[in-house]
């Protein structure tokens, strides 16, 4: 079934047999999120789990998974309005990287920021050959991530990346840990299939067991570092800065 049918919502998602496929309808806009696009998905995470859900699947329409934040409207908006932009996509990514669900995350194309943290908040992370990743979000100042792709990664090899802002690729993504798998997304659909079977492995109870039992998220720390990160003043002209063309 499928529960948003408008061409131009922002979201899609379908749900089949317990599993929740969320994908990101802003090609136009590299599926950048939008305020609206994170409440979408902050919303039908919540409804997704209110109906113990078993799978969430996170994609993109289009090039790419997502291009990150959206700063389309960055100049109309005030300092405070940004932060709770930011404060928003961080209660997303805690929503999703402590889903009692099994949670996959597909990437294509270029990938940058938060988008890129989105996918890196789902447990089982898929990349197509000509995906790409780049997070500059410490290039005006934002901490917004940094532990969890530490903690994939490495403490060690997560710094060198983000002090550069260095763009990976999905092979050296898979080669760090990043993605388990580089799959073609002609091949997803095997690949959602194939994770649904291992997410019927473990009843709903045990499964969300297992995920608090093994978490290492510290989410009361990382909104902290993210907010202090946000209401350092001169913010907005932080971002002017990195958006600046040369």
């Amino acid at each position: 079934m499928e529960l948003s049918l408008a061409a131009a919502a922002p979201l899609r998602i379908e749900q089949r047999d317990g599993i929740w496929i969320f994908t990101l309808n802003r090609p136009e806009k590299r599926n950048a999120l939008s305020a609206a696009l994170v409440d979408g998905l902050l919303d039908g995470v919540a409804e997704a789990h209110a109906q113990r859900a078993r799978m969430l699947v996170f994609r993109g329409e289009g090039r790419g998974f997502s291009a990150g934040f959206d700063f389309a409207d960055v100049e109309t908006q005030s300092e405070g309005d940004l932060l709770l932009r930011f404060v928003r996509i961080e209660m997303l990514l805690q929503a999703v990287a402590a889903s009692p669900c099994l949670t996959l995350g597909l990437a294509q194309g270029r990938n940058f920021g938060a988008g890129v943290d989105l996918f890196a908040a789902c447990r089982h992370r898929v990349a197509a050959p000509d995906a790409t990743f780049r997070m500059p979000g410490l290039r005006f100042g934002l901490v917004l991530g940094t532990r969890r792709f530490g903690a994939i990664v490495g403490a060690e090899k997560a710094a060198r990346i983000l002090e550069d802002s260095t763009t990976f690729d999905a092979a050296e993504a898979q080669a760090m840990g990043f993605v388990q798998r580089v799959a073609p997304p002609e091949d997803w659909p095997a690949v959602i299939d194939a994770t649904a079977a291992a997410a019927s492995a473990l009843d709903a109870t045990s499964r969300a067991a297992l995920y608090r039992v093994l978490s290492a998220d510290q989410d009361a720390a990382d909104l902290a570092e993210l907010v202090r990160s946000a209401a350092r003043p001169g913010l907005k002209a932080r971002i002017a800065a990195y958006l600046a063309p040369g």
